[in-house]
């Protein structure tokens, strides 16, 4: 269970408009129990977006199965520059690739609720599109230490997340999830960027 810093206490829910919301849990985890190696993979779970798609929409539907009220994009570890790096793919495919994230977490909820008989009270799930900290790029465990901040200016920051979360504001998410950001000035940096991107909800999520 996912554990944003502003809105979760104990409970597995936050609530929004004075209703509880249910969040999904780790999609590189399910898809580990499904067989697929993301363990050590420079690109995580975001590989698989190219890969094995349909493995991903599988692992969202679940979730959703499972009474999750909102389910997350697997593209926390995707960037345009690691896409190139990783993957081979040119700028612009890099870019499609993030928004298939979104893509196929939307189309999950669009089956899932045509395909059962939901509660009159069961809310429209949401799509949360996963933003994760520059050191998850590094791949060298930064991510959880932050070390990399006195290395990057906040102009430096806002440049390199800009792209992804225009990728995934243009494919349509209800929210922006920018999730376990190590140091306060790659923090400031996203909510600058964010900024850029007038009528978009998000959370901010420490680690």
């Amino acid at each position: 269970m996912r554990f944003p810093f502003c809105w979760y206490n104990t409970t597995r829910a936050f609530k929004m408009d004075g209703k509880p919301l249910i969040l999904d849990g780790g999609l590189g985890t399910e898809l580990e129990v499904n067989g697929l190696q993301i363990d050590g993979d420079p690109l995580w779970s975001a590989r698989i977006l190219h890969t094995d798609p349909k493995a991903i929409k599988d692992v969202h539907y679940r979730f959703l199965q499972s009474g999750s009220d909102v389910i997350t994009t697997a593209t926390y570890q995707a960037s345009i520059e690691g896409f190139v790096k990783y993957l081979g793919l040119g700028p612009e495919e890099a870019r499609q690739l993030i928004m298939s994230g979104v893509q196929l977490a939307k189309e999950a909820v669009s089956d899932f609720m045509s395909q059962n008989k939901v509660s009159e009270d069961r809310r429209q799930p949401l799509v949360a599109g996963s933003v994760g900290p520059y050191g998850a790029f590094l791949h060298d465990r930064s991510e959880y230490t932050g070390a990399y901040e006195e290395k990057m200016t906040v102009e430096e920051f806002k440049d390199w997340h800009r792209p992804q979360i225009q990728c995934l504001v243009k494919a349509g998410v209800d929210l922006v999830a920018m999730e376990t950001i190590p140091c306060l000035k790659e923090a400031e940096a996203l909510v600058e960027v964010l900024k850029e991107f007038p009528g978009t909800k998000a959370w901010l999520s420490f680690s």
